[in-house]
């Protein structure tokens, strides 16, 4: 019997290349390049592990995602991750990076990246986890033209023995104890449901050696006081939810139900706090996606599971360097086995909200992680990093901005 669920790879997976042979989307065209709409402010947040079916189909669990949000604003239908497990779809969005295969196992030793070189098309050639300071992100990019940008990372350094609450990261070399969501405490009364694959800024030497770490990568519980002008405001706020709140486990080690119930939950919270905001109001944006579909789970009758991926992808997507041929099986354990069809994260669908947006707004361009790095980059005048420089990677036209 096959059922859908939805949850990161376990551990110590080496995934990898492909020889191109995935179906990706069939969508049409990308719209010709548009001047970029005035955007000054841009928050993202990141919810797990959902297809657009489940997310935003009749069925859904979410209805303020599915329904509310769409309504106030646009829906792509035809968004794409960039992977599978989480962490490489996370680093896609800041650096235009493709998988490794640590990255693409999410990393469950915080490793420094071993590189061999650099592609023409600027991916590093190696494996790893932390990038060495050549390679550049969003981030370093923002900040090298005068803007600011802010990491909003929820329960980050609710037990300090685990991380710290800026910047929060294991030590270099050891293993990551943030894949499992600590249960409320006598020692630590909140939990600690932070997960550092889900923070992306920590993963690239160009920042964690950076006191701009520490000073930009924060608990979540201080974005409503940066809310409370635009002067306060980043140009860029990346925002995680806990383990919980982001749909991840299901159900959570606070024994709340997770999943898209606890996402739905979440954004009722946040998004009114956000669009309510000077800088949202001003020039505002708010995307909220996930960072990749689910999978299939197939168990046999002695127990036995199988979980299958299918890696689907749109805007003629590379792999990257780093990854062997696909398709690939992976027996992680006696019952457990891993069915990989191709290197995409398949299609999960995004909302984008802004000032600037027609309300029930709905595009069926194709669009992924690099797309959206693109489209940030073009509102704030930057270059374009890594696969976010492809010809065939769009940022967000007139589709979207059906009102300009």
């Amino acid at each position: 019997m096959a059922s859908t669920h939805r949850i990161s790879l376990l551990g110590g997976l080496l995934f990898g290349l492909v020889l191109g042979g995935c179906a990706g989307a069939t969508a049409s065209d990308p719209p010709p390049a548009a001047r970029a709409p005035a955007i000054g402010h841009v928050f993202v947040i990141v919810l797990e592990n959902q297809d657009f079916a489940s997310s935003f189909g009749p069925d859904s669990r979410a209805p303020y995602l599915s329904r509310t949000l769409p309504a106030q604003g646009a829906l792509l239908r035809q968004y794409y991750a960039t992977g599978h497990a989480s962490l490489d779809n996370y680093i896609a969005m800041i650096s235009g990076q493709a998988a490794s295969p640590q990255t693409r196992a999410d990393c469950q030793y915080y490793a420094d990246f071993k590189s061999t070189g650099t592609t023409a098309d600027g991916q590093a050639i190696g494996d790893g986890c932390v990038y060495p300071a050549s390679v550049k992100t969003l981030a370093d990019q923002l900040a090298a033209a005068g803007l600011r940008w802010k990491g909003y990372m929820e329960d980050m350094g609710n037990d300090p023995a685990r991380e710290s609450a800026t910047c929060g990261h294991p030590r270099l070399g050891d293993k990551d104890l943030t894949h499992t969501a600590q249960a409320p405490s006598a020692a630590v009364p909140a939990g600690d449901q932070y997960a550092t694959r889900h923070n992306p800024f920590v993963y690239f030497h160009s920042i964690v050696d950076s006191p701009a770490c520490a000073a930009n990568v924060v608990n979540l519980r201080l974005l409503p006081q940066d809310l409370q002008s635009a002067d306060t405001t980043a140009n860029f706020n990346f925002i995680t939810p806990n383990l919980c709140n982001d749909g991840h486990d299901a159900p959570c080690a606070d024994r709340q139900p997770g999943g898209l119930v606890s996402a739905d939950r979440f954004l009722q919270k946040w998004v009114p706090l956000i669009t309510a905001s000077p800088a949202f109001r001003k020039d505002g944006l708010l995307v909220v996606l996930f960072d990749e579909g689910g999978y299939t789970l197939a168990r046999d009758a002695a127990g036995r599971v199988t979980l299958t991926f299918k890696g689907e992808f749109c805007c003629a997507q590379q792999p990257g360097p780093n990854l062997t041929a696909f398709p690939q099986v992976v027996q992680i354990r006696p019952t457990i086995t891993l069915v990989s069809q191709s290197y995409g994260g398949d299609r999960v669908g995004a909302v984008l909200l802004s000032p600037l947006i027609a309300p029930g707004t709905v595009s069926d361009v194709p669009y992924n992680h690099y797309s959206l790095l693109r489209s940030v980059e073009d509102w704030f005048g930057l270059g374009h990093l890594g696969y976010a420089a492809q010809p065939e990677v769009a940022a967000f036209g007139k589709d979207v901005f059906a009102a300009q």
